[in-house]
């Protein structure tokens, strides 16, 4: 197959979401206020630094995006990267060096550790996920399984840690799940031939519809699948991918082999539940894909912290 989706980077998109989230995270913190304990005891002249460091090993993430929130809070602070987004660190890694405003720098303190934690602590996951399937054919997905609003910096951070972006938005794919076939077929119609029907369907859709933005044929159509039948039924058709939901291993192997007789330049996709101790066995199967929704929604983050210089004013 030469269509895959398009991957998550670090774009002008992403720094707008990111922007956005800042703001968001500067009203939970000030509430259009000030930060009271800060301008209490810390003089308004007062200039410092503080080295931002990783007490845990792991892959870093989220450094630009600091760098972005010190921009928008329109902090009197510059941080100095010292590690590339995407490298592997050890505990104490120098992270960066934010230098300025003693009190800017108190006052961004907490959102710029979140953001670093929680990405880095993506990234680090979505490397352990892919060290994991290493050896084998199979490429580490993720999903859309995203906090609501981090959507692309998250999966910026699995980009991070190795693995590949699944479809970014229901705008930029087709992908045809067990709850749009419920609603499509018809009454008593056999599972297998209302999937074979829908995919016919979309391919018509694509073809005549004016509203769509690309060509048809860069569009990636995708379908689910839960049993041989169906994928017996669609890959006659030639979506580009088959999902194949929560199948058990010796499932996926027959699948595999079903694929490789009727179908070869068919991908398939395991995806369903799939955690770091069962990916090996799953991607031994034969398929090409597996998508992971706990790079994101089970990540936890990875442990950064502030290490302070004397300040100086």
């Amino acid at each position: 197959m030469t269509l895959d989706f398009r991957q998550a980077d670090w774009d002008a998109a992403t720094i707008e979401d990111c922007r956005a989230l800042v703001r968001l995270a500067v009203r939970e913190d000030l509430e259009r206020q000030q930060d009271w304990t800060t301008l209490a005891l810390v003089g308004p002249d007062r200039h410092g630094a503080a080295d931002l460091v990783a007490r845990q090993g792991g892959v870093a993430a989220g450094i630009q995006a600091a760098i972005v929130a010190l921009d928008e809070m329109m902090a009197d602070v510059v941080l100095s990267q010292a590690v590339p987004d995407g490298q592997r660190i050890e505990a104490g890694a120098l992270l960066g060096r934010l230098t300025g405003s003693v009190r800017d720098l108190l006052t961004c303190e907490r959102i710029v550790l979140n953001l670093v934690g929680r990405l880095s602590g993506i990234a680090t996951l979505a490397s352990e996920f892919v060290q994991a399937v290493s050896g084998t054919k199979a490429r580490l997905y993720d999903t859309r399984k995203t906090t609501p609003g981090w959507r692309r910096l998250e999966k910026f951070a699995v980009r991070c840690g190795g693995a590949r972006t699944h479809r970014m938005g229901l705008y930029d794919a087709i992908l045809i799940k067990d709850n749009h076939l419920a609603q499509f077929a018809g009454p008593g119609e056999p599972p297998g031939d209302a999937a074979s029907r829908a995919i016919a369907t979309v391919r018509s859709f694509l073809a005549s519809d004016a509203a769509l933005e690309q060509d048809p044929a860069a569009m990636i159509l995708e379908i689910e699948v839960d049993s041989l039948e169906q994928l017996a039924a669609v890959l006659p058709q030639r979506p580009h991918i088959v999902l194949l939901d929560n199948m058990p291993l010796d499932m996926l192997r027959q699948a595999v082999a079903l694929r490789d007789r009727v179908a070869p330049q068919v991908e398939l996709e395991a995806s369903g539940g799939v955690r770091l101790s069962t990916v090996r066995e799953i991607a031994e199967t034969g398929v090409d894909r597996v998508s992971v929704g706990a790079l994101t929604h089970s990540a936890r983050s990875l442990d950064v912290g502030l290490d302070w210089h004397v300040a100086r004013g």
